[in-house]
């Protein structure tokens, strides 16, 4: 590994209006590298190696805040540096204050800086003076790193490949929004509204221990579910219409990502369950496609096809398989990917190519996979799918002997669906 000193720092807390902040959530590079969750942090890696016949040995240090017993009484517990270092393991902590004498020091000879290049202005300021620092001592015969480098190259490929702790978290978090979602469809009835679904799922979220959402909730009734990040959520759940919902919650920094649609009266309508079957064996189609050595583009491809012949077959596409999505007329009821990585953010770190071709699937890595159609009003489209949106979303984790779908917990076939609400 090449030689160097990263620097991570955590997110900072946010203003919200006036003196009222947002609910802290740290940075996810900080924390997968540390699983230290309080704001007013650094990182400091300093890589192994040796300077001529001088051995360098690697090091983790942290920066965090002081323990304070008065800000505690106000804000609550601070770990402090030692115990901080003591809980995580770093090899050395110090307080925050500091950070600006030692960090120069820490780079003083050493040939490259790792750290997140725009990603904050203030940190870019920041690490610039530190080393306009180390340059001064030039004539004391200590060198300043000469090169810069995104440490996010190489975080995120460690970021999509889980491992056995973290699936472990995401498979939890999977549960939690399975039941949370099982709890919004038997609350579901015509004459309610968007927002009270809304509740439903971020009660059960809280209940069962989850911290937060992974984002917030999409609570989408009739055409409201054709508009893809719908969320006012409030608007009247009305007798014959669908709901579509996509709502996943964060459990321990990990999040989870569900989309189930179904009919607010507890029955499908035959338009509605003509697309619903399609959507379905679209999804059925990209997961048989999800595995190991399959490309990352494989289990899109294979949503399209199916998805493409369904619109074929309905009159709403005109032509071959081949002549449809070669002219990408299908876009006008399916313009979004199949999937997404997931993990620490919702649509988490990783490369989707390399050196311009579509990776590889590995075991450990964690997607989603959703198709959806969503059919608004139009001249040369039937009726009876006018404002009819349907999206089905998975989490899924490629395996050694091809993937395993870990939000099995959430009903999605027209027959469990329509027992599960009906009335």
């Amino acid at each position: 590994m090449q030689r160097g000193v990263a620097i991570i720092p955590t997110a900072p807390e946010r203003i919200r209006n006036r003196d009222s902040d947002y609910l802290y959530r740290f940075d996810s590079y900080f924390y997968h590298l540390t699983g230290f969750a309080e704001p007013e942090a650094v990182l400091i890696l300093i890589a192994g190696g040796s300077t001529g016949d001088t051995p360098v040995a690697a090091k983790a240090i942290l920066f965090c805040r002081d323990k304070h017993p008065e800000r505690e009484l106000w804000e609550g517990f601070r770990h402090g540096p030692d115990a901080a270092k003591a809980k995580f393991g770093f090899d050395e902590a110090y307080s925050y204050e500091h950070l600006d004498e030692l960090v120069p020091k820490l780079l003083a000879d050493q040939p490259a800086v790792f750290y997140a290049p725009g990603a904050a202005a203030d940190w870019d300021a920041r690490i610039m003076g530190w080393l306009n620092r180390v340059r001064e001592q030039s004539r004391a015969g200590i060198s300043a790193p000469t090169a810069i480098h995104d440490a996010r190259t190489m975080l995120d490929e460690m970021r999509l490949h889980k491992d056995d702790s973290e699936i472990a978290t995401m498979r939890r978090a999977a549960d939690i929004s399975a039941a949370a979602h099982i709890r919004a469809m038997r609350a579901t009835r015509p004459g309610g509204m968007e927002y009270e679904i809304e509740a439903e799922l971020l009660y059960e979220f809280r209940r069962r221990g989850a911290q937060y959402p992974a984002y917030w909730p999409i609570v989408a009734s009739g055409p409201n579910a054709c508009v893809l990040h719908y969320r006012d959520n409030n608007q009247l759940l009305n007798d014959g219409d669908l709901l579509l919902i996509d709502a996943g919650c964060e459990l321990d920094g990990y999040a989870s990502d569900v989309t189930r649609t179904f009919p607010v009266n507890g029955k499908f309508s035959p338009a509605q369950r003509q697309l619903y079957e399609l959507v379905l064996e679209a999804q059925a189609a990209a997961i048989a496609a999800t595995r190991a050595g399959a490309s990352w583009n494989a289990p899109h491809e294979a949503a399209v096809r199916v998805l493409v012949d369904g619109f074929i077959r309905l009159g709403l596409c005109q032509g071959t398989i081949d002549q449809v999505i070669e002219s990408e007329d299908y876009r006008r009821f399916y313009m979004h990917r199949t999937g997404h990585w997931l993990g620490l953010d919702v649509h988490d770190a990783g490369e989707y190519k390399i050196n311009g071709n579509w990776r590889p699937l590995e075991p450990g890595m964690m997607l989603t996979v959703e198709p959806g159609c969503y059919i608004r009003p139009a001249e040369n489209v039937p009726e009876r799918f006018w404002n009819i949106g349907i999206r089905i979303e998975d989490d899924v984790l490629v395996t050694a002997g091809g993937c395993e779908v870990i939000t099995t917990g959430t009903p999605k076939s027209i027959v469990d669906v329509e027992a599960l609400i009906g009335r």
